[in-house]
């Protein structure tokens, strides 16, 4: 077994078991009348509000966000991986609460995450501890919260701003969404006041956990994002290109970050995402950890080759002892950004990129598992070579997306390796990886600041929009470009940039494109264009447990 060092934290072993929460219409000590006090038992419920995120972002939260930007087209064979339909519905803009309940049953997920917060928050309180002590310990934990309400806010718009603060004697009564504008400015606001008591060190013991510079990466999204949030983004009359009265305080937040000299794009783009990647890599300002035998749930790969790539002589160089589901095919249209010849990112794809961009079909060889590279040997199936089809073919012309259960169907769509797994860690621990899973990055950070000053925020330290994306361009040894670019430049830049890393569907809202056709969603979605879909619908299950919440519009 290939075992890398990791700051997971020691005592996730020892974590107490997540604290959900389904029904808001409950006091936040509901179970509890007292928790254990020792340092062990204090640290697990840290832990807790810390990695809450890791085991949904790990799989339905990947599938639910990814599936229903470009990035993917979930398929079927027949009706093996079919679901009800659970992920084709997402992939074509049509998310059912009953049927994709699975995935949208994220927004429970995450809400327990804020419960946990909660709960300590409240606690801490009255533990005997000096104040700066309790301050170190809220501080990050008040950021966490606020991480964990600013996706709620994202994905679904309207939602309850969860402050155990605000409960009184009525903490019993029902809570209501709030209005998404407020619960962009409470995120601000909590924000503004926890990161200068947030740890500013980077280094394995700070590894993914909140520090002042995950709080400054969270405000510059919230920024440049400030339109979409308190808007109405539903209404057709929405304008991506509207002032932004947060376009200086984005700047200002990024140049905080690249002023601290912690962070910069020194590591090789397809390494960063190995599964030996960790807390060295110094890309990353804030990342979700995992490790295959001591922090599970990460699962990318499981559904990212093809449906029989772990047989004979096997995708990834060993055979797959552990099935895998091979439904996530990249969209044919998102496939054509990877056009850049020499461009780095390239490699993380699984089929014809960069000066091959034109050829429509893949030979398929191995992968050597420790390098993630490309070997000589042909990846077989039962006697015949693997050829992936860069265009997704159906066998019938409807909603299930099949593609048929044989090798011709099972090879629709390219795929993607960024994630590269360990096949030995996944054939051992149940399909879990070991690749830590990073949520905000430097490359962002220098890409946010390049788009805040094209959209009309004010240039600092001498950067350009035309210098700041061909930072980027140049550490994936990409061709730099000689002349400021386009918003539509940039959108194209993310999507290379951050394939996999679950902002393509807010960027596809902030830049006014995601009601544009790819996939299936035109052919089988009359009403693929409406605007309400820019929000996630709530599931069935979270209506049932808060029964005074409307469905978003549109569902």
């Amino acid at each position: 077994m290939n075992m890398k060092t990791k700051n997971i934290l020691t005592v996730a072993l020892l974590a107490l078991t997540t604290i959900g929460c389904t029904d808001l219409d409950v006091d936040i000590k509901s179970q509890y009348t007292e928790y254990p006090s020792s340092d062990v038992a204090l640290s697990a419920r840290i832990s807790n509000c810390y990695y809450a995120f890791r085991n949904v972002l790990g799989r339905r939260y990947d599938e639910l966000v990814s599936c229903n930007s470009d990035e993917y087209t979930a398929v079927s064979f027949d009706t093996d991986y079919l679901n009800n339909r659970d992920m084709a519905n997402i992939s074509l803009h049509m998310a059912d609460p009953d049927n994709s309940a699975s995935q949208l049953d994220s927004y429970n997920d995450i809400l327990s995450g804020i419960t946990n917060c909660n709960f300590l928050l409240q606690d801490l309180v009255t533990m005997d501890m000096e104040e700066a002590e309790k301050l170190a310990i809220s501080a990050p934990v008040r950021a966490a919260r606020a991480f964990y309400t600013f996706l709620l806010m994202d994905n679904w718009g309207d939602t309850p701003i969860v402050d155990y603060t605000l409960f009184g004697e009525n903490s019993t009564d029902p809570i209501d969404r709030s209005p998404r504008a407020e619960v962009a400015s409470w995120v601000e606001s909590e924000l503004l006041a926890v990161r200068d008591d947030c740890p500013s060190e980077v280094s394995e013991s700070t590894y993914g956990t909140p520090t002042c510079w995950m709080v400054d990466a969270l405000l510059a999204k919230l920024y440049i994002n400030w339109n979409v949030y308190t808007q109405d983004v539903t209404s057709s009359s929405w304008s991506s290109t509207a002032a932004n009265e947060k376009l200086n305080d984005c700047i200002a937040a990024c140049d905080r970050i690249i002023a601290s000299g912690l962070f910069d794009l020194s590591d090789d783009y397809k390494e960063k995402f190995m599964y030996t990647n960790g807390s060295h890599i110094k890309d990353f300002i804030y990342v979700m950890p995992y490790d295959a035998v001591t922090a599970g749930g990460m699962t990318y790969a499981r559904f990212r080759t093809w449906r029989r790539g772990q047989n004979n002589n096997g995708f990834y160089s060993i055979e797959m002892t552990n099935s895998c589901g091979g439904n996530m095919t990249l969209t044919p249209e998102f496939v054509e950004l990877f056009c850049l010849p020499g461009d780095r990112r390239n490699d993380v794809i699984a089929g014809n990129t960069g000066e091959n961009i034109g050829m429509e079909t893949f030979d398929v060889y191995q992968y050597d598992n420790s390098t993630g590279e490309p070997t000589d040997v042909r990846n077989t199936y039962n006697g015949e070579d693997v050829t992936f089809t860069k265009s997704i073919t159906l066998k019938e012309s409807n909603a299930d997306l099949n593609c048929g259960a044989v090798l011709s169907g099972w090879t629709q769509g390219y795929r993607s390796i960024k994630f590269f797994p360990d096949i030995n860690d996944y054939n051992l621990y149940s399909r879990n990886q070991d690749n830590d899973v990073p949520i905000f990055r430097f490359a962002d950070i220098i890409l946010m600041k390049c788009e805040a000053i094209t959209r009309g925020g004010t240039a600092t330290n001498g950067d350009t929009p035309m210098s700041l994306f061909n930072q980027i361009r140049s550490y994936v040894n990409a061709p730099t470009i000689s002349s400021n670019p386009s918003l539509q430049d940039i959108l194209d830049e993310r999507g290379r940039e951050f394939l996999d890393e679950h902002w393509r569907r807010n960027d596809l809202i902030r830049f006014g494109d995601f009601e544009r056709d790819w996939g299936f969603k035109e052919d089988f979605n009359p009403d693929a264009t409406n605007p309400q879909y820019r929000l996630l619908p709530l599931s069935r299950n979270v209506l049932n447990s808060n029964t005074n919440w409307d469905q978003n519009a549109g569902y």
